[in-house]
């Protein structure tokens, strides 16, 4: 691993000498060992008294025998303690008289001397131990004198001092001696000091490190570890010294830094908390700063500095920078309006909070004049270049409805705009929109077609601007100029196109008309004509399945056959009879262009086709999940981002499949995706696409914001007027029909399927349990061949008993969800099990009304709970009869049924006029309450006068029990007494 080096400064430090004996300091005399010993032969060592330069007294080794030849005279220092010490230095000061100066001096005269030391754990030397010979004693080294002596003057000797430093090691014992050898000199051992070396304690570079001991070898490098001094941190490496032979520091490795909201002073020595208004954001060589515009500190030491009140910094401001605030509000807002759009233009704020990051929002309030108020407007309206983080002062609002009051509010935002409490500041202006001619008409289907003909159907404009006086569709053939066009006006949104021909494509475009005038055209749409050999295959191909509807009746099929015959030849117009519009489904064909027909993806032999038929692939880089909501069968569920590319980002319900799935369960996934992604209606949850070419494989629909219909009832109870609790059952009913229509059965129709958005918008979701309807009569069905769990409480009988599921069975659904709508999403038949839900059932027992639910509305409910399926409301004509409701809300007053003008079940013909019956008895078979004859004649009830007078106690005290046969009784009652006094005021 390489190593880190940083070369930084070592402040200059004298290296710590620890001195072990020091013969300068002696008192007395020194008392060394000497060998020879002294006074046995001239030729010792002899200690004496002299003077050193600064003429202080001091205990001094000298020998001069130069005329005798093998000379061999040592002298030994007492026993030195090392201290721990691994390598010894030695400095002796000394003098040396010339041999040449010297008269008749032998050639054995030395200038010379030798240095030795011998180790050992104790004082155990003697006078003949360690023996006096170079082994056992180590030798340092022959010291020489650098100058010597020779002069005389005023009568006594000059002497030159020298002084040499020699070192050993290692050492390793407890201690050592020292011996100097004489072998042939004149000369004087003045001082001799013995120390060692160490480098010093030191504090560099925000690190302390401790004294050091030197090496054993001169070359030695003893590493050192240094601690980061107070409020300091490591950077990179591990610091380290090292300390060599001469007690020096060297070869620096790392460095320590002040932590952040501390500053270096001191020389580096020191790290001090930043003072009170300073910061210090990082761990660098930096002093602290001083806090920016509008901010403080709270204590010393600070790492930022806190924003004052009234003033933030987002997470991607540096902490050096001002904090900022709010903008004010927008400059005079100039609107200009055109008909249903409007030009609004501003002045940037006076003030910008301090940043450059302003941009506008546009808020949109229509204010219809009603006692709500303003309301948000709807998706519909247009913005551009967008609504939200504008960069230029100006926006060009389209789609607005006609005569119609708005409010905008433009408000100023900047980056830190999320993070105050309050309201963006905002400037706004009211205007008005003008009459203006209806938007494009954007959707056309074929209905159906014949060899000379062809039946369009087309939706009413999004924006009508009014009220549609008619439309002008054009036709012409694909081959052949505009100038050519046909225009045909129709007072409906469906028209028969005759006299085309045989086999050829033929454009066709369409607009509505106001008393603004004409809209625009709508885009190009191309349907053909069917060939002679298209038209009589499709007779033969559909006669078979007519004959099979056979157990409708010799008489319904061939009514059903003159039918598709007179229709077919003869182009009846949409809306001739009943039949009309399933025959021209049924003749055209599920693969004429421009039909809408729900196609089941469980045809398809491979599903993967239909997924990638019906949904749309998106990149799972456009996907940003958030947060989980919640799980489904098949994974979890989340909501997120869903950002495309060109598009504005939105917020998005995304479905993941659990890892480890199975094949089936990838195919049962997606498949509600493609059954998904063939609707498109504004009560039908939306499909925007899917993901399988990436793990996890998602769903990815719009998000509504208050989640299942039940759990926002629940959550909401007693909160909406009746009418707003109307017109969500209105759209659940619309988006339903719009099912119907493309002969499709849901199967799963509750309240908990049903989400809802910020608007109060009911869509009809959750596809799982759904099935394509064989087209194959006028009352088509699903039998399931597998069974399956099925949700009692909301199951039709029939489905429930023989798994027969139509859009009659979704029908009886519904009722259950306008039960559970005006009950504030309670539990359906509350803790019955299932066994008693379907045994009531059978016994024609009927949900009582909810508290405060309007008797229309519950009459609603029991006309889609007739026993027999035929006899209950199409959707179509439900939505009509809610429609009815909500433009004439005195019908919603009534809790009770009235006591005159009763009004008569939707479908059913079960209470009829009481004066045309001459008995009780025919009265109750009417009625088909037959089987409570006796206990009406039993009970004396036999007249209609007395009849008329009933109340609930009275039927009850007669035997009928079941709630439903009660309310069945009680209304007819009711109404015979109405009749009755109807009568009576007209004879008065």
């Amino acid at each position: 691993m390489d190593i880190l080096w940083i070369l930084w400064t070592i402040p200059a430090v004298i290296a710590v000498e620890e001195t072990l004996m020091d013969s300068t300091t002696a008192t007395a005399e020194l008392g060394w060992t000497v060998y020879p010993v002294s006074g046995t032969s001239d030729n010792s060592w002899e200690e004496v008294s002299g003077y050193d330069e600064n003429m202080n007294t001091i205990r001094t080794y000298q020998v001069c025998n130069v005329f005798d030849n093998n000379q061999n005279n040592w002298v030994r220092t007492k026993y030195i303690r090392r201290r721990g010490a691994q390598r010894i230095h030695v400095e002796m000061k000394f003098s040396v008289r010339d041999c040449s100066s010297i008269p008749n001096v032998p050639g054995s005269c030395k200038e010379t001397f030798n240095l030795y030391y011998y180790e050992s754990d104790s004082d155990t030397a003697s006078r003949n131990s360690p023996a006096w010979m170079e082994n056992p004693w180590i030798k340092v080294d022959t010291i020489a004198a650098d100058e010597s002596f020779s002069q005389v003057d005023l009568g006594g000797r000059v002497m030159k001092i020298n002084t040499e430093i020699r070192s050993f090691g290692p050492v390793s014992r407890n201690g050592f001696y020292l011996a100097f050898q004489d072998y042939g000199g004149c000369m004087s051992l003045i001082a001799v000091r013995v120390f060692y070396r160490k480098c010093p304690r030191i504090i560099t570079n925000g690190a302390l490190f401790q004294e050091t001991l030197s090496g054993a070898e001169s070359t030695s490098l003893v590493a050192a570890r240094g601690v980061c001094i107070p409020n300091a941190e490591e950077v990179d490496v591990p610091i380290k010294l090292y300390c060599n032979g001469d007690g020096e520091w060297m070869v620096p490795i790392g460095r320590c830094m002040c932590k952040a909201g501390n500053e270096a002073v001191e020389n580096g020595t020191v790290c001090r908390a930043c003072p009170s208004g300073f910061f210090k954001p990082t761990q660098k060589d930096e002093p602290c700063l001083q806090c920016p515009i509008n901010s403080r500190t709270t204590s010393e030491g600070a790492m930022n500095c806190v924003c004052r009140n009234g003033y933030y910094r987002t997470d991607s401001d540096p902490l050096q920078m001002p904090c900022t605030t709010v903008p004010s509000a927008p400059q005079t807002v100039i609107s200009s309006v055109n008909e249903t759009s409007v030009m609004l233009e501003w002045i940037p704020p006076r003030d910008s909070g301090g940043r450059e990051d302003v941009v506008f929002n546009i808020i949109c309030k229509s204010c219809g004049g009603g006692r709500g108020g303003c309301t948000r407007c709807g998706d519909n309206v247009q913005f551009q270049p967008r609504q939200l983080g504008l960069t230029e002062p100006r926006v060009y609002i389209s789609e607005l409805l006609a005569h119609t009051q708005y409010t905008f509010e433009v408000q100023a935002v900047n980056g830190v705009s999320d993070q105050s409490p309050y309201s963006p500041q905002y400037s706004s202006v009211n205007i008005t929109t003008n009459q203006a001619a209806p938007s494009t008409v954007s959707i056309m289907h074929q209905v159906s077609r014949t060899v000379d003909s062809i039946t369009l159907s087309w939706s009413q404009p999004d924006q009508p601007n009014g009220v549609i006086l008619d439309y002008e569709l054009l036709c012409y053939e694909k081959d052949q100029s505009e100038v050519n066009a046909t225009a045909i006006r129709s007072q409906t949104n469906t028209v028969v196109i005759r006299g085309l021909k045989p086999g050829s494509i033929y454009v066709f475009q369409v607009r509505a008309r106001t008393v603004a005038g004409f809209g625009r055209y709508s885009g190009k749409l191309y349907f053909q004509t069917m060939t002679e050999e298209e038209y009589n295959t499709s007779i033969q191909e559909k006669l078979p399945l007519i004959i099979g509807s056979a157990a409708a009746g010799l008489v319904f099929l061939i009514a059903v056959v003159v039918i598709i015959i007179v229709c077919n030849r003869r182009g009846f117009e949409r809306g001739d009879s009943e039949y009309t519009d399933k025959l021209q489904h049924y003749t055209s064909g599920h693969m004429t262009p421009g039909m809408k027909i729900y196609i089941d993806p469980f045809t398809y032999e491979d599903p993967n086709e239909a997924v990638r038929e019906f949904a749309k692939e998106i990149d799972i880089s456009c996907v940003k999940i958030e947060q989980v909501i919640g799980a489904g069968e098949f994974g979890e569920v989340c909501s997120g981002n869903l950002k495309l590319p060109g598009k504005r980002e939105m917020f998005v319900a995304i479905k993941t499949l659990k890892t480890g799935y199975t094949e089936k369960q990838r195919r049962d996934f997606l498949s509600e995706a493609s059954i998904m992604g063939q609707f498109d209606h504004p009560n039908i949850i939306h499909l925007e696409g899917v993901v399988t070419k990436s793990s996890p494989v998602m769903i990815i629909t719009e998000f509504m914001e208050n989640g299942s219909l039940d759990s926002f009832l629940r959550q909401n109870d007693g909160q909406f007027t009746v009418i707003q609790l109307v017109g969500m059952l209105r759209g659940i009913a619309s988006g339903m029909k719009y099912l119907a229509d493309m002969n499709y059965v849901h199967r799963d129709l509750a309240a908990r399927n049903i989400l809802v958005n910020s608007n109060l918008v009911c869509k009809v979701s959750d596809f799982g349990l759904s099935r394509f309807l064989e087209d194959d009569n006028s009352d088509p069905t699903y039998t399931s061949a597998l069974g399956g769990k099925i949700p009692i409480r909301w199951t039709a009988p029939e489905a429930i008993q023989y798994r027969k599921f139509t859009n009659a069975s979704d029908v009886w659904s519904y009722g259950i969800v306008m039960w559970e709508v005006m009950s504030y999403g309670e539990r359906p038949y509350w803790d019955m099990t299932n066994q008693d839900v379907i045994n009531a059932i059978e016994q024609d027992y009927r949900l009582p009304p909810p508290m405060d639910c309007p008797s229309a509305l519950h009459q609603l409910m029991l006309d889609c709970w007739q026993k027999d399926r035929n006899n209950r409301p199409k959707f179509s004509q439900i939505v009509n009869n809610l429609d009815k409701m909500i433009r004439n809300p005195n019908t919603l007053k009534a809790m009770t049924p009235l006591s005159s003008g009763v009004h008569l079940p939707l479908l059913d013909r079960s209470i009829p006029d009481f004066s045309s019956f001459s008995t009780v008895d025919e009265w109750l078979d009417a009625i088909k309450m037959g089987q409570y004859k006796d206990n009406f004649a039993g009970a004396d009830f036999s007249t209609f006068d007395v009849v008329s007078q009933m109340t609930m106690e009275d039927i009850l005290g007669v035997g009928v029990t079941l709630a439903g046969h009660q309310k069945k009784i009680l209304n007819s009652v009711q109404m015979m007494r109405a009749q009755m006094n109807q009568i009576q005021s007209v004879e008065v």
